[in-house]
């Protein structure tokens, strides 16, 4: 980088993202369970229409997305020209600050809110606020107290990730109604498949002109390599997003394995429920050994120990057992580590190891 060519101001001060680790030296066959995917993978209706896609990667994708929007509109009773689909939700994310937030604009977001929040405010410019939550879950009051004039966006993810807690519709309510007249409530529901019966703030970004709501099917439904994402909301939001999104943004075997994953409802379910079961064995397991957690809804468990330097030497007895784990000290908990729900071979094994870990000391 010369004295003359320069990134925008804000841009060298962000931090780079870094995703949950893979490899751990030296083992052939660990076990990762620091990245919230399924272990169950995508449903074999979404490996087939990928498949099938192959014969077509001489063609560009549609442009519009509307086979997918349909089926999304379909499976949660959405209007399918309220629904933008990315890159994931990441994208969604950006699109939003990239249009709404800019210089001298504040973002707001929790304390230990996901990390794309603040780097896609700052790539657009903007300030970001973080808000103190209250027992490691969004507190309504700090969030309406820390938004002014200049506030434009205000990201909720509800479940959160990493802490895995979430607050309910009353509050969402009050959160909206209290919000600064030109500010956005962004619901992000990446982990909303998880709760049952709980529509990730789509009512809401239905009836309200300043919510909007965002989801991924790189969650429950297993499509985390494919990198596909939605959001959903009023009108007028999605005709300005749609100014700046890139017409082929999703390739045809994006579109077509979502688009299959998305009607497989039973695919779905049978995730759900095998994540509910889990997800309450293993906490009550941590527990049992000392290392308590918040009641999550996500498909992860905040496991919480004494101190910095206990999480730091688990996570590296775990690594010797070919246990990987998501460290979240970026998150601003170095105390904690996050756990996936993995299959439950893989539940069973790390609560053992975390036994044999708090068993040593």
């Amino acid at each position: 980088m010369t004295d003359h060519i320069r990134p925008q101001p804000g841009i060298m001060d962000i931090a780079l993202y870094e995703g949950g680790a893979a490899h751990v030296a030296g083992v052939t066959d660990a076990v990762k369970l620091s990245s919230n995917e399924n272990p169950f993978g995508p449903s074999d209706k979404a490996r087939e229409a990928f498949q099938r896609a192959v014969h077509k990667l001489h063609r560009y994708p549609n442009t519009d997305h509307a086979s997918l929007r349909r089926a999304i509109g379909e499976t949660h009773g959405l209007d399918p020209s309220r629904i933008i689909c990315g890159v994931g939700s990441d994208e969604i994310i950006h699109f939003l600050c990239q249009a709404y937030a800019g210089p001298k604009d504040e973002v707001v977001f929790t304390e230990h809110g996901f990390l794309m929040y603040r780097i896609s405010a700052m790539a657009a410019g903007a300030t970001p606020v973080a808000v103190k939550e209250r027992d490691r879950t969004t507190d309504v009051d700090a969030i309406l107290a820390a938004c002014n004039r200049r506030t434009k966006l205000v990201f909720i993810a509800n479940p959160n990730n990493p802490t895995g807690t979430m607050i309910g519709l009353p509050e969402i309510e009050r959160l909206a109604s209290g919000l600064p007249k030109q500010a956005i409530l962004v619901l992000d529901g990446a982990y909303a498949e998880y709760v049952e019966g709980y529509d990730g703030g789509a009512a809401l970004a239905t009836e309200r002109a300043n919510v909007f709501m965002t989801r991924t099917f790189s969650k429950i439904y297993g499509l985390g390599g494919l990198r596909i994402g939605w959001g959903y909301g009023p009108q007028a939001i999605i005709d300005v997003l749609n100014r700046i999104r890139g017409p082929f943004n999703l390739s045809t075997a994006q579109l077509e394995a979502a688009e299959a994953a998305v009607r497989d409802r039973d695919h779905v379910e049978r995730c759900r429920e095998e994540n509910t079961r889990l997800r309450a064995w293993l906490a009550e397991a941590l527990a049992e050994k000392g290392v308590p957690s918040d009641t999550s809804t996500a498909n992860f468990v905040l496991a919480r120990f004494a101190s910095e330097a206990e999480a730091g030497a688990c996570d590296e007895f775990l690594q010797t057992q070919g246990l990987i784990v998501r460290r979240v000290a970026g998150y601003g908990l170095p105390h904690c580590l996050r756990i996936t729900i993995g299959d439950e071979a893989s539940c069973r094994r790390v609560a053992h190891a975390i036994g044999q870990f708090k068993g040593q000391k």
